[in-house]
C-alpha cells in the first residue's frame, strides 16, 4: 500500500488526515514542519506529500523543491487556508500534482490523493519501461565481441544520433531488427515510436493502406478513417523489413514520401507531413533485383545511405559461447524454469556445426535443449538430432582414417544407453518416453520393454 508524508504546524491538520488515509488503507508519516519531514525523506522511499504551504522556518514551497531533489518521483498536493491563484500557480511549477484549500472536503481530499498516486505510478511505469528499452536494445549489450561484430558496432555508434537512412543486410536469424532497435534507442528518437513493418507479411492489395492509412470511403469496407502506420511512427523510426518484397508500383510510391517527408491516405486529398527515420532491412541482393528490373535503382540509393552488413554465425564462431551463455541466462531467468548450465563438451561440439539459421537456429537449440536436458545440465546428448547428425558427419570427413570405434560410433552408443535410461524412468512407456525426447514413438520399436 502505499505511503503518505503529511506535513503541517497544525497538529490538528495533522491528527485529521492521519486518520482518515489511515482508514483509506495507507501508510501515514507524519511531520510537524519542514524540517521534520526532510529527514523523513532522506531516510525512507514515500509515494505522496501533504504539505501546508504557510511553515515556518521553510516553507511549503522551499520544501516542495527540496523533496523533488530528494525524491523525483514524489508526488506532491499543497493546502492552505490562504488559497489564492497566485500560490497555486506557484506550486504547481514548482512540481506539485494538484493544490487544496483548507477547510477541504473529505471526499475531495481522498480522490485527489487517489489521482496523484495513480498519475505518479505511472509516470514511474514509463521510465521504468525507458530504462528496460536503453539497457535492452543499446548496441553495447549486442552479443558478440568478434572482429566482425566489433565492425557493426563501430558503424552504429557513428550513425545512431543521425537521422540518415540504414539499409540492414544479412542472412535469415542474423538479427537485422535487434540492429535496427539498437539505432533505435540509441538515438534521440528513444522516446518516440519504433513502428516494424514485415513487409513480406503483408498482401500487395493492403500494403498502401497500412503504410500510409486511408480516409472513409476510400474503397469498400474503408468506413472509418485509420491512420497508417508511417503516420503512427512520427517523430520516430520506421523499419521496414524484408523490404525487397515491396510490389514494384508502391517502391514509387515510397521513394515519394522520402523525398517529400509527407505521406497521403488512400483516398485522401492533402498531403500529411511526417518527420520519421527510415530503416530497412533485406536478405536478399537488391543489386541483382535492380539488373532484373525488381527493384527501383534511386529507391536503392534513397535507403542504403549507410549500409551494415550483419555476418552469418558461421563467419563469428568465437561468439557463440558468449551466445550460449545469453540465451541459457535469458531461459534461466524466465518464471517457472529452472536454473540451467551446460557442459564445455556440448560448447566445444556446438562449435563445429554450420549454423545455416544463424543466432535464431542457435537461441531455438538452447531453449530446446534446456527443456530436454537432466539435472538441469544440458549435454551433447540433448543437443537437436540434426545438428548431432551433422557434427558427427563433419567430424568422420575431417578424421577419415580415426579407429574403428569413431566419434559418430561413440556418440550412437551414448544415445542409445540414454534412450534406455528414459524407457527406464518411464517405465516402459514409449509414448511418453518419445514425448520427452521429442522424436515419434516408432523410433523406439527396436528398444524392448525395459522397466
Amino acid at each position: 500500500m502505499s505511503k503518505i508524508l503529511v506535513v503541517d504546524d497544525e497538529m490538528s491538520i495533522v491528527e485529521v488526515l492521519r486518520t482518515l488515509l489511515t482508514r483509506e488503507g495507507y501508510t501515514v508519516v507524519t511531520a510537524s514542519d519542514g524540517g521534520e519531514a526532510l529527514t523523513h525523506l532522506r531516510e525512507e522511499a514515500f509515494d505522496l506529500m501533504i504539505s501546508d504551504v504557510r511553515m515556518a522556518p521553510i516553507d511549503g514551497i522551499t520544501l516542495l523543491h527540496d523533496a523533488k531533489e530528494i525524491q523525483s518521483h514524489l508526488a506532491v498536493i499543497m493546502m492552505t487556508a490562504y488559497g489564492t491563484v497566485e500560490t497555486a500557480v506557484e506550486a504547481m511549477k514548482a512540481g506539485a500534482f494538484d493544490y487544496i484549500t483548507k477547510p477541504f472536503k473529505i471526499d475531495e481530499l481522498i480522490l485527489t490523493v487517489t489521482r496523484a498516486l495513480n498519475y505518479e505510478h505511472v509516470l514511474e511505469k514509463n521510465e521504468q519501461l525507458r530504462t528496460a528499452l536503453r539497457t535492452k536494445y543499446h548496441f553495447d549489450n549486442l552479443i558478440g565481441d568478434s572482429d566482425a561484430m566489433q565492425k557493426v558496432y563501430k558503424i552504429i555508434e557513428k550513425v545512431a544520433r543521425t537521422d540518415t537512412n540504414v539499409l540492414i543486410r544479412g542472412d535469415s536469424g542474423t538479427g537485422k531488427e535487434l540492429v535496427a532497435k539498437a539505432l533505435h534507442f540509441a538515438s534521440p528518437r528513444i522516446d518516440e515510436p519504433f513502428i516494424p513493418i514485415n513487409c513480406a507479411a503483408l498482401p500487395e492489395s493492403l500494403l498502401e493502406s497500412e503504410l500510409f492509412g486511408y480516409v472513409k470511403g476510400a474503397f469498400t469496407g474503408a468506413n472509418k478513417f485509420k491512420k497508417g502506420l508511417f503516420e503512427s511512427a512520427h517523430a520516430g523510426t520506421v523499419f521496414l523489413d524484408e523490404v525487397g518484397s515491396i510490389p514494384i508500383n508502391m517502391q514509387l510510391k515510397l521513394l515519394r514520401v522520402i523525398q517529400e517527408r509527407e505521406i497521403m491516405h488512400v483516398g485522401g486529398t492533402k498531403p500529411i507531413p511526417i518527420d520519421v527515420r527510415i530503416i530497412a532491412a533485406t536478405n536478399e541482393n537488391l543489386e541483382e533485383k535492380i539488373k532484373e528490373g525488381q527493384f527501383r535503382e534511386d529507391l536503392f540509393f534513397r535507403l542504403n545511405v549507410v549500409p551494415i552488413e550483419l555476418p552469418p554465425l558461421k563467419d563469428r564462431l568465437t561468439d557463440i559461447p558468449l551466445l550460449i551463455n545469453h540465451f541459457i541466462r535469458i531461459f534461466s531467468s524466465r518464471k517457472n524454469n529452472p536454473t540451467v548450465t551446460i557442459e564445455k563438451e556440448a560448447i566445444q561440439n556446438l562449435n563445429l556445426y554450420d549454423w545455416p539459421g544463424n543466432v535464431r537456429e542457435l537461441e531455438n537449440a538452447i531453449n530446446r535443449a534446456a527443456i530436454m536436458c537432466e539435472k538441469n545440465i544440458i549435454t551433447y546428448q540433448d543437443l537437436p538430432p540434426q545438428i548431432k547428425e551433422h557434427i558427427c558427419e563433419k567430424t568422420e570427413k575431417a578424421n577419415p582414417n580415426t579407429a574403428e570405434t569413431t566419434l559418430k560410433t561413440f556418440l550412437h552408443e551414448k544415445e542409445q544407453q540414454h534412450i534406455r535410461n528414459m524407457l527406464k524412468q518411464y517405465n516402459g512407456d514409449k509414448n511418453k518416453t518419445a514425448e520427452k525426447l521429442g522424436i515419434k514413438p516408432e523410433k523406439l520399436e527396436e528398444f524392448t520393454d525395459e522397466k
